[in-house]
């Protein structure tokens, strides 16, 4: 086995790392120092180039991958302990970026869209989210509604509201993503924003926009002019 302080200075992704900064490291390089050592006949850096090359060298679908699946791929050298690592690694990404997020005051579709498309994008499969804002538009909370398959999920508007008076909130954002990159709103869509909008109006909620995300980009109802 070639651990990493055996090998040359130049190849360690440590030291690299302290004399470089972690901006010079390539994926595959910041993997190894997860992961700490490869095989007999591999150094930890080429185990992670195989890892990476087996997800086509995208680091979002690796994101995507529960422990399970990465274990499915197969790669030497990766067992169930370095997938725990690189699984929760990556998930400590996607949490940094929606904490983010988070500090924002809401003011456009885009400053809550990246707020989504940190917490959806990588899933593969559908997730209808609601965020909840008080008066001066900061977000509150972001509430799981609802989970599906890869082509849809079921939102509940009663969920949705009870959620919204549990939370104060007087403003109600909807999301939800779409696995399949398409950013185009289906008509059981706008008739489930125009419903639940309804709903709201009741309570002196207003719904400021219906926001669906991909790893295209997002789309916004408001943006469209659909509410």
């Amino acid at each position: 086995m070639t651990a990493i302080k055996n090998w040359n200075q130049d190849d360690r992704p440590r030291e690299k790392m302290m004399l470089k900064g972690v901006e010079s490291l390539s994926n595959s390089e910041l993997l190894a120092i997860l992961i700490n050592n490869g095989t007999r006949d591999k150094s930890a850096v080429d185990v992670c180039k195989e890892l990476m090359g087996s997800v086509g060298n995208d680091l979002q679908k690796l994101g995507k991958m529960s422990v399970k699946e990465i274990m499915q791929l197969k790669t030497k050298g990766i067992g169930e302990a370095k997938a725990i690592t690189i699984a929760a690694a990556l998930e400590l990404g996607i949490r940094r970026s929606v904490e983010e997020s988070k500090k924002f005051i809401v003011t456009h579709s885009s400053d809550v869209a990246n707020y989504l498309r940190a917490k959806l994008q990588y899933k593969n499969h559908e997730v209808f989210v609601a965020v909840y804002l008080n008066r001066s538009n900061k977000i509150q909370h972001h509430e799981v509604i609802s989970t599906g398959g890869i082509t849809g999920t079921v939102a509940d508007p009663r969920i949705i509201l009870k959620k919204a008076l549990e939370h104060d909130a007087t403003a109600i954002i909807l999301c939800h993503n779409h696995p399949s990159g398409s950013l185009k709103p289906s008509r059981a869509d706008e008739e489930l924003t125009y419903k639940i909008k309804e709903a709201a109006r009741y309570f002196d909620i207003s719904i400021l926009d219906h926001i669906i995300v991909s790893e295209e980009g997002y789309y916004s109802f408001a943006d469209e002019g659909l509410l």
